[in-house]
Order: structure tokens, then C-alpha cells, then sequence
């Protein structure tokens, strides 16, 4: 079940969004500014924002701002009423994948959220599937035809990230900050010790590997 953050100050729009997508399979968590939203997301693991631009004490562009510097790379929608070709411009300047004019139709608000989902590469389905394993992300099980285990979340998470993106290199820090939280304490070395401990439980798992790119950080390789 992909989960979709709303970061949104107008509670009656906040709500209709929320219902569009849950009524899609989406699990939604809400915000009302740029902080919130910060403060969620080190605490859940998020596959996409809906974001307004126009928010007390931090706004849609300041959030985003913040996102891309700290190397978040998950997709993110503004839907605002700021419409000129600036206010775009601004926003895909920083890094923005999408951009809405309110009042707008919450059918295509839910086609934009599925394509851009494909676009990033994350399957809308509760599960991710790699050659003969499974991964649900409800239960944080990982599924073989020998067996079926239940993985620690930050265990779970991490290996479904790169999962998601096979061949993609991610550095620690990318890691560190989309798993463990912008504002987390912890030293990039757990990291290595949770790549350690997914190799352990994985060593004969024949659909994948995870490897090493020296000095810059760790990929998911599929085996055909």
C-alpha cells in the first residue's frame, strides 16, 4: 500500500483529498504546513506528497526546497492556487515533479498521483515483486517459495527502497534521510550494519543482491 502525505492548511480540501485517495488503496497521513509534514516524515517511511504552496510557518516551496537538499527524492504534486507561469516555474525549478491549479478535479489529481508512482518506479500494490519473492509492505514480510519471513521495519524498509529502484545508487546519507528521518541522530554507519544483516537473512536468495559501490553507497541488482 503506497503511502501519500497531504500537506494541506484547508482542512475541507485536506479531506476530500484524503477520501479520493483511500478510497484508491492509499494509505494518507496529513499535514497542515511544511513543518508538520517535516515531522511526519521522519517518522514514516512516504512514497509521495500532495503539497499546497501558499502554508503558515512553512510553506510549499520552502518543504520542497528542503526535501531536494537533503536528497529526498520521493515524487511531489502541488495542487494550489497559485497559477501564473512564474509560480511554476519556481516550483519545478526546485525540484517538483507535477503541478495543479485549484479548484481542480480529484479525478485527475488520482491519475497524476498513479503516473507519477510509475514514473518513480513504485508499484501501486501492496506487495513488490521480484522474480520468485515477495515483499508486502503491510506485514513487512519478505516471501520465497522456501519460506516466509518477517523483517524489522527499518530492515524491511530499507531493503524495499532499493528494491524499488533497482540499480539505482543510493548514498547512506540518501538512505539515512528517507528511512531513519531528516532530524535523526543516527550515524550513517547503521547503514552498513543494516546491509549487513539483510545480506545475512538473503545469502542464498537467487532473485537479487544487494551491492557495494565504493565510496558512494549501495544498489539493488536484479538476477535474470
Amino acid at each position: 500500500m503506497n503511502r501519500v502525505l497531504i500537506v494541506e492548511d484547508d482542512e475541507n480540501l485536506s479531506l476530500l483529498y484524503q477520501t479520493a485517495l483511500k478510497n484508491e488503496g492509499f494509505e494518507v497521513f496529513r499535514a497542515m504546513n511544511g513543518i508538520e509534514a517535516l515531522t511526519i516524515l521522519d517518522k514514516q517511511f512516504i512514497d509521495l506528497i500532495i503539497s499546497d504552496i501558499m502554508m503558515p510557518e512553512m510553506d510549499g516551496y520552502e518543504l520542497a526546497e528542503s526535501l531536494r537538499e537533503t536528497k529526498y527524492t520521493l515524487p511531489i504534486l502541488f495542487i494550489t492556487a497559485k497559477d501564473s507561469f512564474e509560480d511554476k516555474k519556481r516550483g519545478f525549478t526546485i525540484g517538483i515533479d507535477d503541478y495543479m491549479v485549484k479548484p481542480i478535479d480529484v479525478k485527475e489529481m488520482l491519475l497524476r498521483v498513479e503516473a507519477l508512482l510509475r514514473r518513480a518506479k513504485i508499484v501501486h500494490t501492496k506487495e513488490l515483486v521480484v522474480g520468485t519473492t515477495r515483499l508486502d509492505q503491510e506485514t513487512y514480510e519478505i516471501k520465497t517459495a522456501a519460506d516466509t519471513e518477517t523483517l524489522p521495519q527499518k530492515e524491511f524498509l530499507l531493503l524495499y527502497k532499493l528494491l524499488a529502484y533497482p540499480n539505482k545508487i543510493f548514498t547512506r546519507q540518501q538512505l539515512m534521510d528517507e528511512i531513519w528521518g531528516l532530524d535523526s541522530d543516527t550515524d550513517e554507519r547503521t547503514i552498513d550494519v543494516h546491509i549487513k544483516r539483510l545480506r545475512t537473512r538473503l545469502e542464498d536468495n537467487p532473485d537479487f543482491s544487494i551491492e557495494t559501490i565504493r565510496g558512494l553507497g549501495y544498489k539493488a541488482v536484479i538476477h535474470s
